[in-house]
């Protein structure tokens, strides 16, 4: 490969420009498998209670559940104070239902 005397800008370039890429996409990168983990030990738990393995099975899925519940806090918490409203709010309008009681 011949190089002239130019390519070293270019170099350096290409370079910075894969370090600014790598920096915005390994974010992207850790959030996909921030989740997936969680979700891979679910599965495998799965996959070892119904091979026979029960007891390791569950821990794992145990530990997977876990996992996926404090990952995806963000998204039960919001959700449940809307369920608690909603359902204060039946409450006080009069339409309970013996389910609850």
């Amino acid at each position: 490969m011949q190089r002239k005397r130019g390519n070293g800008l270019a170099f350096i370039l290409i370079a910075i420009g894969a370090i600014m890429l790598l920096g915005m996409a390994l974010p992207l990168i850790h959030g996909i498998f921030r989740l997936l983990f969680p979700v891979l030990l679910v599965v495998l738990g799965y996959y070892g209670i119904k091979s026979g393995r029960k007891v390791i099975g569950w821990i794992v899925m145990f530990i997977g559940i876990m996992a996926l519940i404090s990952k995806l806090a963000w998204l039960i918490g919001p959700l449940l104070g809307v369920a608690l409203v909603v359902w204060g709010i039946s409450v006080l309008k009069g339409k309970r239902s013996n389910h609850y009681l």
